[in-house]
């Protein structure tokens, strides 16, 4: 679809720029529901900010930045840029922290507007899914005027924003994979009973084996490099006990009473959780303030020049990369699948499931025969929404602030303007993944909790 949208004349676009979604997409490209386009363009705007944070944090740019007149020699700056920018506020974790509010605040104001967006027929809708050209000087204003903030206390203040959103959205992640793995098991399940073929029992077998494979190399990992004999008691009680409770939860899973109320639980499910908890757990680690347990810890500098200046950042290491691309494919999963899957369409949707998607059924097979030939992108939402406007731009307001942390290593600003590694940031991604494992606990247990509950 991206390249469909590079290909479009500059003389669609331009006429497209103050209309709704469906003028996005010009006869080239394939037709596509308009909630499906909305929900693809603000992320695009998202993975900008991510962008333009990732250029910031880039080798050599930061001291390229400290070169410009312009920027960063106070004597030669105009005084009213003197009085209301500092140049500090411009590189590193710094310009992040900006860069990451100006994109949470976009989406929060959205989150406020499209509170109660029933259909397409609302007003708001045509806010939602058009006026894109407006919405980016939107978002460019925002941006700019985020540089203009004092430093100040400002990133502390956003220190803690940024742990609490970040909190909620590892969760989110993990309900992501919870339905992926859900789907995925039942699909292969599925194509067996279709095919009478053990070739797709053989496929859930091997996958369920490498993600616990690879649990049990993590876990070995993590007690070679983040652990030492006679120290290191925090990391090994963390490690012992996400263990120990990922092999509860996939005992749980396998019980007979649990699969005779839900039998589609299984253990590629908890391979799923006890994978995705070793990483968060590695997350953690990676945060300790200890540098004799902690081989990502900001390494002090043997030159007497820099030594003085104190740590040097390591952006770039192994926890933020892999980081950074699940974050990716999380934020791209809820653009795109969040109305096809239960799991997330139980968070986002505002009508009834049933009815909605009977209603929605028979009108896209009725837009679909009016656009096909057109190849256009079609209104599914005049009868109802397929996604909660206002819950999806929380989970991009979610998304800003984890991509915060994410790229500045969870490390909390110091007075002097370095980054400085908590114990906050270990005990929280501890607990988020706690958290995460009593998520998916009690979708295991809950039907037998709760037998008056449909929980297919």
């Amino acid at each position: 679809m991206g390249a469909c949208l590079g290909v479009c004349s500059l003389l669609s676009c331009a006429s497209c720029l103050c209309g709704s979604a469906p003028c996005i997409l010009c006869s080239c490209c394939p037709s596509s529901r308009n909630s499906t386009v909305s929900r693809l363009v603000f992320t695009g705007f998202l993975l900008l900010g991510v962008l333009v944070s990732i250029i910031m944090l880039s080798p050599g740019v930061e001291s390229q930045l400290h070169k410009l007149p312009w920027v960063c020699e106070g004597a030669d700056a105009p005084s009213v840029l003197q009085g209301h920018i500092d140049c500090g506020s411009l590189l590193g974790f710094r310009a992040v922290y900006r860069m990451c509010f100006a994109t949470a605040a976009f989406f929060f104001l959205f989150t406020l507007l499209m509170v109660c967006v029933r259909s397409s027929r609302d007003p708001r809708a045509a806010i939602q899914n058009g006026f894109w050209f407006f919405k980016f000087l939107i978002f460019v204003g925002i941006t700019v005027g985020a540089f203009y903030i004092p430093d100040g206390s400002f990133s502390n203040i956003w220190f803690y924003f940024g742990v609490v959103g970040s909190f909620l959205f590892i969760l989110i992640q993990l309900l992501l994979l919870i339905d992926f793995a859900h789907s995925w098991n039942q699909l292969w399940l599925g194509k067996a009973e279709e095919c009478d073929s053990r070739a797709w029992y053989g496929g859930l077998f091997f996958f369920t084996l490498l993600f616990y494979a690879l649990s049990i190399a993590a876990v070995t990992l993590l007690f070679i490099y983040y652990t030492h004999p006679g120290t290191c008691h925090e990391g090994k009680i963390f490690i012992s006990l996400n263990l120990v409770f990922c092999v509860c939860v996939s005992i749980v899973a396998v019980l007979p009473k649990v699969q005779e109320a839900q039998p589609n639980s299984g253990l590629l499910q908890a391979s799923v959780v006890t994978l995705y908890t070793m990483f968060v757990t590695w997350l953690a680690l990676s945060n300790v303030p200890d540098q004799k347990c902690n081989p990502h810890l900001l390494t002090q500098l043997s030159n007497d020049t820099m030594l003085a200046e104190g740590y040097e950042t390591q952006w770039w290491d192994a926890p933020s990369i892999v980081g950074l691309v699940i974050f990716i494919l999380c934020t791209l999963f809820i653009s795109v699948r969040s109305s096809d899957h239960r799991q997330v369409n139980s968070l986002m949707q505002t009508e009834d499931s049933v009815v909605l998607e009977a209603m929605q059924q028979q009108q896209q097979q009725q837009q679909q025969q009016q656009v096909t030939a057109e190849n256009r992108v079609f209104d599914n939402e005049q009868d109802g929404v397929t996604y909660s406007y206002s819950f999806f731009h929380f989970c991009l307001v979610l998304a800003s602030l984890h991509i915060m942390m994410t790229l500045t290593n969870w490390y909390r600003p110091g007075e002097t303007h370095k980054m400085i590694s908590t114990w906050t940031a270990v005990w929280v991604k501890i607990c988020a993944s706690w958290a995460g494992l009593f998520l998916y606990l009690w979708t295991l247990v809950a039907p037998l909790l709760l037998r008056n509950r449909d929980f297919s």
